[in-house]
């Protein structure tokens, strides 16, 4: 299965639709605002978090924790490295590799394919699109690409 995030535009914080391959809507995405680093709710349409997204502060290296109901099931750690970025996700065992500036990015775990995330290119707004494994956990893959753009656009902004 795709998914097709599309980041919406001339709103306050962060706020995500993503979308199936038919173009209804499965999942929406809000940050909070005024907050001291990076706080992301995962949700069905219902309203029911399914995921929750912190950036750690003080920290070296970007850190972010995932819960889902209310315990943490992985912690997303930008991995120390000179020539290429790189991510280990905790708790979950997989790793993010690829090209982040252009969005192209893998999340593997070991030679299993988890996810694939492409940016498409002349949109308004940011938009991707997922191509996940077979017998993923499609929450748990959504939130590591949460935290992978919100580290792609922290950078940006330094």
């Amino acid at each position: 299965m795709n998914l097709y995030i599309k980041q919406h535009i001339f709103t306050w914080g962060d706020q995500f639709s993503i979308y199936d391959e038919e173009g209804r809507e499965k999942y929406c995405v809000e940050g909070e605002i005024f907050t001291w680093g990076k706080k992301l709710h995962l949700s069905d349409l219902r309203g029911n978090e399914l995921a929750f997204i912190e950036q750690e502060l003080f920290t070296f290296l970007p850190k972010y924790h995932v819960s889902r109901n209310g315990a943490r099931i992985a912690e997303v750690v930008k991995e120390f490295t000179f020539f290429k970025h790189e991510y280990s996700v905790n708790g979950l065992g997989w790793k993010v590799h690829g090209d982040f500036w252009d969005h192209e990015y893998e999340i593997t775990d070991g030679d299993r394919m988890i996810a694939s995330v492409s940016k498409e290119w002349m949109t308004w707004g940011d938009a991707y699109e997922i191509r996940f494994g077979s017998s993923v956990d499609e929450v748990a893959a959504l939130a590591v690409v949460l935290v992978i753009d919100a580290c792609i656009e922290a950078e940006r902004r330094n």
